[in-house]
């Protein structure tokens, strides 16, 4: 176990690096992003059963019932272990990932996210098969009128 202060130094460690360091985005691509001023609604919150920061390298690792929520761009994920590599600018997500985002979502035992190309690269567990789910709106569907009130009858 951690003696005292080093489980301090760990602490102060982790608060610090933690808002600096994971600024990035995890997107899917495929969907429209609205820009976003620096440091306005760029928060991401990591939670985890353990974190750990390394200031010499710049990694961040969370283990264990790793959940992510980006509000910013409407992203959930989850995962067995994330890793943000400050210095290549990219998130590792392993261990059963599922990325949500507006309905969307994708699905596979490891998905990196390049910040900077703002792109997945997703693997499947051996023998099986990476999953995406998408939302396609329909161009030709009229939209949806709000539901009217029924009418007052004249007394």
């Amino acid at each position: 176990m951690f003696s005292a202060p080093r489980l301090l130094q760990l602490r102060i460690a982790i608060a610090l690096m933690l808002p600096i360091s994971i600024t990035g985005a995890i997107a899917i691509p495929a969907l429209s992003q609205n820009a976003v001023a620096p440091g306005e609604g760029r928060s991401l919150t990591l939670r985890s059963d353990i974190q750990e920061a390394n200031s010499q390298t710049g990694i961040v690792t969370a283990r264990g019932n790793v959940q992510i929520y980006y509000p910013a761009r409407q992203i959930q994920a989850t995962a067995a272990q994330a890793q943000y590599f400050s210095r290549e600018r990219r998130i590792v997500l392993s261990g059963n990932v599922y990325v949500l985002q507006q309905g969307n979502s994708l699905r596979g035992e490891t998905i990196t996210y390049l910040i900077d190309e703002g792109r997945f690269v997703a693997l499947p567990q051996a023998e099986r098969q990476v999953e995406a789910i998408y939302i396609i709106p329909d161009p030709e569907a009229p939209p949806e009128a709000p539901a009217s009130l029924p009418r007052t009858p004249n007394l």
